[in-house]
């Protein structure tokens, strides 16, 4: 199977520092991110679009031409951190819309969406879930019309079959899934048994390991914590087979976000470290 890293792995570094964490001593632009990137022994890349610089068409042909002569497969993520807020926020779902223009430029075949976020996980899901399904049958739509896949995240607010259910509604192949094997665990669904309901629909994935952290309360989203692959809770070898079975397409995306304490400030040394695992993981 293919293996890459989403840009955010390097949110630290790129200037997104969440206020438990240390600054760094450096920032990292995005052209030194994606010259950092195409080096690492991986065959795709997810591009959270909150880290590009600027959108104008040169600029991304630029990057489509970078990751071309790289023979890099790649995602466009876009939705960080609250995408369309539960259905509510009609300036997100425009500069959603916007975006599947970008992604296009981009020579991408898959772009992440994301519904809402942790923000809203303890209002009502029955509502936001008929507001986002009507919202994305429209925006899968336009999506199509530029050969493009809509890939809804599980981003710390749904589970498995709220997110299938968000499918049927959409009820289209260029609308499916992007897995982030991490979130699943943080709202206590069994990642195992929502990848068993949703891989036939996966298009993208986000491949995390977690770890708790001692003296984190429980209600805290980071307690569960990134430690490399292999190192945590998940069973991403049982996720990789089902996927592999189910005939997936696309990459697996090693992803941080709050790494654990036994890791503080390593990005680097956790991605490499997870990308070696992710191989061995892969030979089938």
């Amino acid at each position: 199977m293919k293996i890459g890293i989403d840009s955010y792995c390097y949110h630290r570094l790129f200037g997104e520092v969440y206020p438990q964490q240390d600054h760094p001593e450096r920032l990292l632009s995005f052209d030194d991110f994606l010259q950092k990137a195409i080096q690492l022994p991986v065959d795709g890349l997810s591009l959270e679009s909150c880290f590009f610089p600027k959108f104008d068409t040169s600029y991304l042909r630029a990057v489509k031409e970078t990751l071309d002569g790289a023979g890099m497969d790649r995602v466009y993520a876009w939705g960080h951190p609250d995408g369309l807020e539960r259905g509510e926020n009609q300036a997100a779902y425009d500069e959603m819309l916007a975006h599947i223009e970008y992604a296009s430029q981009l020579g991408a075949e898959v772009m992440r969406v994301v519904g809402s976020s942790l923000r809203f996980r303890f209002e009502p899901h029955g509502p936001q879930l008929e507001k986002l399904g009507q919202q994305f049958t429209e925006a899968t739509k336009i999506a199509e019309r530029y050969g493009i896949k809509l890939a809804v995240e599980n981003h710390i607010d749904y589970n498995a079959d709220e997110i299938l259910q968000l499918v049927h509604h959409v009820n289209s192949p260029f609308f499916g899934v992007n897995f982030d094997t991490g979130n699943f665990l943080r709202v206590l669904d069994d990642p195992i048994q929502a990848m068993e309901k949703l891989a036939p629909y996966v298009y993208a994935t986000h491949i995390k390991d977690l770890r708790p952290v001692k003296g984190v309360s429980v209600s805290e989203w980071y307690f569960f914590s990134c430690v490399p692959t292999n190192q945590g809770l998940i069973d991403n070898r049982k996720l990789a087979r089902i996927l592999h079975d189910h005939e997936y397409q696309g990459f697996l995306a090693v992803e941080i976000d709050f790494l654990h304490p036994d890791y503080s400030n390593k990005e680097e040394e956790v991605v490499h470290e997870s990308i070696a695992e992710l191989r061995k993981i892969t030979n089938f």
